[in-house]
């Protein structure tokens, strides 16, 4: 059987998507059922634990392809928007409902309960979240569900930022987590997949796979002083944004947050660790 990369394929030795029979190896083959993302965000885990090591994150209205979903509450799926595969809360999905219309173009935004900002809310939503409105009432669109969210905290799905530095500069100082794509917590390939993302462009997760799949490369110069805002630089399991020529914004675990910082400090603080800038890419 050929092999295909584990983190985008809908296959254990015990259980694939049905799509897959004849092509991998499996005991079972099972039809899959779309299902939405119903919590503000959802973890996609490793294994069937809430301490197994966190892959990704997944946000209210991201729609779920379910394989199998066990007696203690986990559902195994892949993602639609990036194909990622793994383990979710069952509580966090629900059944796939109305088409989403909006999504949240704020950093975060909160959902009340009614027209009124000095009711308690009942949720908060993180960017890239997406919702299905039904009405507008006074200063809120009003979700299918009757949550009221301020509607300058929205845009229509078909509209998209003009600017992926921009965005990801909107993260400044957000702790670093590894696996995160929100605001409470965002590792480097996340990053730059919001980013993208909210831009309209179409973004793999992993860092070794935006190496792969976006842009094009560029010939840095030996004081890799040719760049420019935009580009993206890469090291083995790293990716970092060019704010301008000469500056970089990324999450990253050396100060736990999203910062910015010149590029040569953070090549040579990198290189300390026994790793060189492996590949530039501008899209």
């Amino acid at each position: 059987m050929t092999a295909f990369d584990p983190r985008t394929t809908p296959a254990r030795p015990e259980l694939a998507a049905r799509h897959l029979q004849g092509v991998v190896a499996a005991v079972r083959f099972v039809d899959g059922r779309t299902h939405d993302v119903v919590e503000p965000q959802a973890p996609l885990r490793r294994a069937p634990s809430p301490d197994a090591g966190l892959l990704t994150e997944a946000v209210m209205g991201e729609r779920v392809v379910v394989y199998e979903t066990t007696d203690e509450g986990w559902a195994w799926g892949q993602l639609q928007a990036d194909d990622y595969v793994g383990w979710l809360p069952a509580a966090a999905l629900g059944p796939a409902g109305a088409a989403p219309t909006d999504k949240v173009a704020a950093l975060r935004t909160l959902v009340f309960p009614g027209p009124d900002i000095k009711l308690t809310p009942l949720a908060g939503l993180p960017l890239g979240a997406r919702l299905p409105i039904v009405r507008q009432e006074k200063t809120f669109a009003v979700t299918a569900a009757g949550g009221f969210i301020p509607a300058q905290h929205l845009a229509r799905l078909d509209t998209y930022e003009p600017d992926f530095v921009a965005v990801a500069e909107r993260f400044l100082g957000a702790p670093y987590l590894w696996g995160g794509k929100t605001s409470f917590g965002i590792d480097c390939s996340g990053l730059v997949q919001v980013a993208l993302t909210a831009c309209g462009i179409v973004c793999p997760r992993d860092s070794d796979m935006q190496q792969s799949a976006l842009g094009t490369a560029v010939a840095a110069n030996e004081n890799f002083s040719n760049l420019r805002r935009g580009d993206l630089v890469f090291w083995p399991d790293h990716v970092a944004i060019m704010c301008d020529a000469a500056r970089i914004i990324h999450a990253n675990a050396h100060r736990m947050a999203v910062t910015v910082e010149p590029l040569p400090e953070a090549i040579a603080r990198i290189r300390a660790t026994g790793c060189e800038v492996a590949a530039v890419k501008r899209l």
